[in-house]
């Protein structure tokens, strides 16, 4: 080994041996290591996100072009008819869909981008858009257990960002490329950011103005004492919409006084097996209109009021509690239970709006520390993994006995009844066992180790 000469506090000289050399390697040191393994890591977890949708993708992409991303093609439709000046709300997108478009101008305007690309490029574009946006909300709603995996932290949300993907309503906004991920992305990020770098309320005006669904945001805001951040919400979406009457007048008239109106006529069959608001549930018993209609405004009632003081109760134990992962989780809960009451309190509530069932899974899971609310998660993610409400279907009609039947009505509500159930799981039992009312304590929450996903 080359040694050095030194000089000791006694002045008598000494040896030492030299600093091993760096220059092995040309380009590459000790402290390169860490950042390349960070990097693949990082790759890692990009690629076992591809690999997940990757099945998705190629088979919504191949599927026959009028069987696939029809949403899409409707807001393609609604921007091509900005740009020629042609009645919004008159047109109808190409057989055998024959869709219309039922969002509020705004929304067409926005959509204009997408008339620009070619019909291949627009789903690619959109597929992409679409999975960086499940990202985002992915992390938003999983940040906790996500960063207890350190540096493997890529990797694990990499798994999460798969595993959501195939849940059925997020598998349905990539087969009618639609927009309801964006959406909900928009509203957690308004909600859930600690400190925001926009005005809060802000992106949750945006995306009233795009889809009035999330109009449920500002009452949620309300009554969780953000008055300020309502304030916002209900500026933004103003000025927006005012820019949709300054740039379409008249589209904009006939939506506000005409297409908003006529609700079920425009948007599908209410009583189809996809609508799991509370009012397709009703309109499947096929009673009387106007018994339907009376039940639907006296159970809409009962399941908003008592929906938002479970939401309240959620923020507010949040706002209570230090700082931490149980803060984040209660304030997701709150968050998740109102997203639940924009699909159920809506005339129509698809399947694929119930993409809200990401955040639900995020606020049970919280840290992953809890061993029960971890096993409560995956049976939620399990049930939303298969289409029950279709295989409801399979067992009515005339060859099939009453009991059959009645099962089978049980079945193809099964989505909207356990966003009825989740509700009430998440600002109750929850939030009762976040708030430390369990006896004796769970073992399983015993402090990790940091960096680590041990128990």
């Amino acid at each position: 080994m080359v040694e050095r000469n030194r000089t000791d506090h006694s002045g008598r000289r000494r040896t030492a041996p030299a600093r091993p050399a760096e220059a092995a390697a040309p380009g590459w040191s000790v402290r390169s290591a860490p950042r390349a393994a960070n990097l693949l890591i990082l790759a890692a977890g990009i690629a076992v996100a591809a690999a997940a949708v990757a099945p998705i993708v190629v088979h919504w992409l191949t599927n026959p072009p009028d069987q696939r991303m029809v949403d899409l093609e409707v807001y393609r439709d609604g921007g091509r008819a900005v740009l020629r000046g042609a009645p919004l709300y008159e047109l109808l997108t190409q057989p055998p869909q024959l869709l219309p478009f039922t969002y509020p101008p705004f929304a067409a305007v926005l959509a204009v981008p997408f008339t620009l690309m070619s019909w291949g490029a627009a789903q690619v574009t959109w597929m992409a858009l679409l999975y960086v946006a499940l990202a985002a909300a992915v992390w938003l709603s999983f940040r906790d257990l996500v960063r207890r995996a350190g540096r493997w932290a890529p990797l694990a949300l990499g798994a999460l960002v798969g595993a959501a993907a195939w849940l059925v309503p997020v598998y349905d906004q990539a087969r009618f490329g639609q927009v309801g991920v964006f959406l909900m992305v928009m509203c957690l990020a308004d909600c859930c950011a600690r400190r925001p770098r926009w005005p809060r309320g802000l992106l949750v005006g945006l995306a009233v103005a795009i889809k009035l669904v999330p109009g449920v945001f500002l009452i949620y805001f309300w009554i969780t004492g953000r008055r300020d951040a309502a304030a916002n919400a209900v500026l933004t979406a103003a000025v927006a919409t005012l820019a949709g009457f300054a740039l379409l007048p008249a589209d904009s008239v006939d939506y506000w006084f005409g297409a908003l109106l006529e609700g079920g006529d425009r948007t599908g069959a209410v009583n189809g097996t996809t609508n799991q608001a509370i009012n397709g549930m009703l309109a499947r018993i096929y009673l009387p209109d106007a018994v339907t209609s009376l039940l639907w405004l006296a159970l809409a009632a009962f399941v908003g009021y008592h929906g938002f003081r479970l939401a309240r109760r959620a923020t507010a134990l949040a706002d209570a509690t230090a700082p931490g992962p149980d803060a984040r989780a209660a304030l997701l809960a709150g968050v998740a239970i109102t997203g639940l009451l924009s699909v159920l309190l809506s005339p129509v509530g698809w399947i694929h709006h119930l993409v809200w069932i990401v955040p639900v899974i995020g606020a049970v899971v919280g840290d992953g520390r809890d061993t029960r609310r971890c096993q409560y998660a995956g049976l939620i993610w399990l049930y939303f993994l298969f289409p029950l409400p279709w295989w409801g279907t399979r067992l009515i009609g005339p060859e099939h006995s009453i009991p059959s039947q009645v099962t089978g009505r049980i079945i193809q509500d099964a989505f909207g009844l356990a966003a009825l159930a989740l509700i009430a799981f998440l600002g109750r039992r929850l939030l009762h066992r976040m708030a430390g009312a369990r006896v004796p304590e769970d073992p399983s929450r015993r402090d990790a180790e940091v960096g680590t996903l041990s128990a």
